[in-house]
């Protein structure tokens, strides 16, 4: 608390009033000649007063300079941060106190504990850890200043380790790295290193920097106890000491160990990760990696594991690797060599049964077939990219060869394929087989070569399920009745040879596989149409030949050598069984052909007999192959016409095709094949610049020789023996 008191010399009893200035700043009055307050630095400064009454005042006085210093700073030595056992010194440091006489009192958290003493120093041992808050006040006359608080943190005395770089053992010719590390937050440490008790001296092996011991080109001699002493400079109290570490110097080059995984011969398209392994007594440790040489411009990088990528047979071959560690590198003796053998990868098979194109219901079998040599049991693995989202790009893994799907549906169509396994190695993966399900299979029935024939010929019915041709057997029917007569059956095929009149009927058949069985349904019907032998009856076709041309003429008879009568001339065609529309006695006229008149046409008697039917193709093209419409006898000529609309005449320049294959390039538009023979029998059709014709099939009928043994001559005839 200050107070100024303002003076007036010779005032007397005058009643004064008085103002204050500071600085000479505007001032402040009072009624009496003292003007208190407390003292705060912002109130230094120059200070003078003076008395004023009525309309006069005095002069100013002389300017008094008020000086007011800052709060006491506590100073703590050495920090505020020490050890137990240190010597702690607080200072109660007054600024501007100058030559006053002043009493001290210190608080420790908010009690006094060491009252009122002239030194501005209070000083103890730091005898706990503790964390607390010291301030201190001066005391004058009836007045005192209070300082802030400081903290005063004592921990105990920091731990400290040391590390070994490599870890021991480590190996002569090494450079080995010791670091002494103390826990503290402290930077200002210097570092004593000792063995066996025994400060070390820096020298031209063992360097120090900082909180590092090296010492380059280890010896046998360099084993022993090793640890470090730290201290903060200008406190002794601050040292600590580790614990003693050992380091142990072999004197013998170790050697890693180079595996394989997986051991044995490599197949290419897979990886083999080579390891080079040290004894982890050792340590940590690099690695690196050599290839057919020792140079070591084929190293290959430093890590413990180096995956070969085995892309041929020239990836194979000899590997090497040895160990390093530290800077610079101490390496190790090179691992014993390692001989990678690489074969070819064989590739999976894959195989389906009963067929790749399946139908809903079945069962199917997916085989994954691996050719290599030996007892190595394979695991498969299978990949499926399927046409449903259900089964798109989904794998499986299975040890069996087989993968068996039952009771297949339309989401398992797709694309399979399959890959043999080995440990890590994989096989090379199989061409994709398509599965393609169906949702129903149907069979077919058709006949060859064609439906309507005469006893004694020979004609087979094809059974065929559509979309698919492998593994099927076939029941056959003839008017709902089955067949067990199985020697006629080969395949999906049934033949009759020779056919007789009781084989007339409706056919069909049916197609199962797999175990369980599948069947189709039943196919649609064919009818099969035999009608007997007669020498005397015939059909006669005017123009005569198998193929006509639309809007063209013709006239079919029925001709009896035995001059009977009551024989017309009937026809099936794509409609139905009707009589010729223009009779003509036992013929028929037909003036404007079409394609609609394409059929079997036949002589029928009034008991319903029939007798000779034959093809008759109507064309509404430019070209028609002109043949016989009766079979050829064998070792006759076959003769064959390509005539065209225009001139109904030979095209002179025409192929000639049987079966579908070429076999005569003719310039005079007509081909001849002489001593006809069974193997010639077939369909056949002609090519020209302005058209094809349709098929027409060329029965060869046998020949028949019989020797009547009784008669010194032999007599030679032909029984009506046609094959269609």
């Amino acid at each position: 608390r200050v107070t100024l008191t303002c003076v007036i010399q010779g005032g007397g009893d005058i009643q004064w009033r008085y103002s204050w200035f500071k600085d000479r700043d505007y001032p402040h009055t009072t009624p009496t000649a003292e003007f208190s307050f407390t003292a705060d630095v912002y109130r230094s400064g120059e200070y003078s007063c003076r008395g004023e009454r009525s309309d006069s005042h005095t002069v100013f006085s002389d300017a008094v300079t008020l000086t007011v210093s800052g709060k006491p700073v506590v100073k703590v030595k050495p920090d505020q941060r020490v050890f137990r056992g240190e010597r702690v010194t607080l200072t109660c440091d007054i600024q501007g106190g100058g030559d006053i006489q002043w009493r001290y009192r210190w608080i420790r958290d908010g009690n006094t504990v060491y009252p009122f003493t002239t030194s501005a120093e209070f000083s103890f041992t730091a005898d706990r850890v503790s964390v607390s808050e010291y301030s201190c006040r001066g005391e004058r006359s009836y007045s005192h200043t209070d300082s802030d608080a400081v903290t005063l943190t004592v921990s105990g005395l920091p731990t400290s380790t040391v590390t070994v770089t490599p870890a021991s053992p480590v190996f002569t010719g090494e450079t080995v790295k010791l670091k002494c590390e103390i826990n503290s937050d402290y930077s200002n440490w210097r570092y004593e290193w000792y063995k066996d008790s025994v400060i070390l001296q820096t020298s031209e092996r063992y360097t120090v920097n900082r909180d590092t011991l090296t010492i380059r080109g280890a010896t046998e001699s360099d084993q022993g106890q090793y640890w470090c002493k730290g201290q903060i400079d200008g406190r002794p109290n601050s040292s600590t000491s580790s614990s003693a570490v050992s380091l142990s110097v072999k004197d013998l080059k170790s050697k890693p160990e180079l595996t394989p995984d997986p051991a044995g011969a490599a197949l290419t398209g897979n990886t083999v990760t080579l390891t080079c392994r040290m004894d982890p007594s050792t340590g940590n440790w690099d690695s690196y990696w050599y290839k057919h040489t020792l140079n070591p411009e084929t190293e290959k990088k430093k890590t413990n594991s180096y995956s070969l990528k085995i892309d041929s047979v020239s990836d194979g071959g000899q590997y090497w690797c040895r160990a390093g560690r530290g800077k610079p590198v101490y390496y190790t003796q090179y691992s014993d060599a390692l001989w990678v053998n690489v074969t070819v990868s064989p590739k999976a098979v894959l195989t389906v049964r009963p067929d790749e194109r399946v139908f809903r219901g079945e069962t199917v079998t997916l085989r994954c077939d691996i050719k290599w040599g030996g007892d190595t049991e394979w695991t498969y693995r299978w990949e499926i990219e399927g046409t449903n989202n259900q089964y798109k790009n989904t794998v499986s893994r299975t040890s069996t060869q087989e993968l068996s799907i039952s009771s297949v549906d339309l989401s398992h169509s797709g694309k399979y394929t399959c890959t043999g396994q080995i440990h890590t190695q994989s096989s090379q993966r199989s061409d994709a087989v398509t599965l393609t399900v169906s949702a129903e299979a149907q069979a077919s029935v058709r006949v060859s070569p064609q439906p309507w024939l005469t006893e004694g010929e020979s004609v087979t019915l094809i059974c065929e399920v559509s979309g698919s041709s492998k593994g099927w057997t076939f029941s056959w029917f003839r008017d709902h009745d089955h067949l067990s007569d199985s020697s006629r059956g080969a395949g999906g095929s049934y033949t009759l040879s020779p056919a007789a009149l009781q084989h007339t009927g409706v056919y069909t058949c049916r197609a199962e596989r797999g175990r369980p069985a599948y069947y189709t349904h039943n196919s649609s019907s064919q009818t099969l149409w035999i009608t007997g032998v007669s020498a005397s009856v015939s059909l006669v076709i005017n123009p005569s030949r198998s193929q006509h041309f639309s809007s063209d003429s013709l006239s079919l008879s029925c001709e009896d050598q035995s001059n009977s009568t009551g024989w017309t001339v009937r026809r099936y065609t794509d409609k139905d069984t009707q009589t010729c529309a223009k009779r003509t006695g036992s013929g028929c006229v037909m003036d404007s052909l079409s394609t609609s008149d394409t059929g079997v046409y036949w002589c029928e008697s009034e008991s319903g007999e029939k007798r000779h039917p034959r093809n008759i193709t109507i064309h509404d093209g430019e070209v028609i192959l002109e043949s016989s419409v009766d079979p050829v006898i064998e070792g006759e000529t076959l003769t064959l016409h390509c005539l065209h609309r225009s001139t109904n005449s030979p095209i002179l320049s025409a192929d000639f095709y049987k079966d579908g294959s070429l076999i005569q390039n003719q310039t005079t538009g007509e081909m001849n094949i002489t001593t006809v023979s069974k193997s010639h029998e077939g369909f056949y059709y002609c090519k020209t610049e302005r058209g094809q014709s349709l098929h027409s099939w060329i029965s060869v009928r046998v020949r028949v020789q019989v020797r009547f043994l009784s008669s010194k001559s032999s007599v030679f005839f032909w029984p009506l023996l046609r094959i269609c």
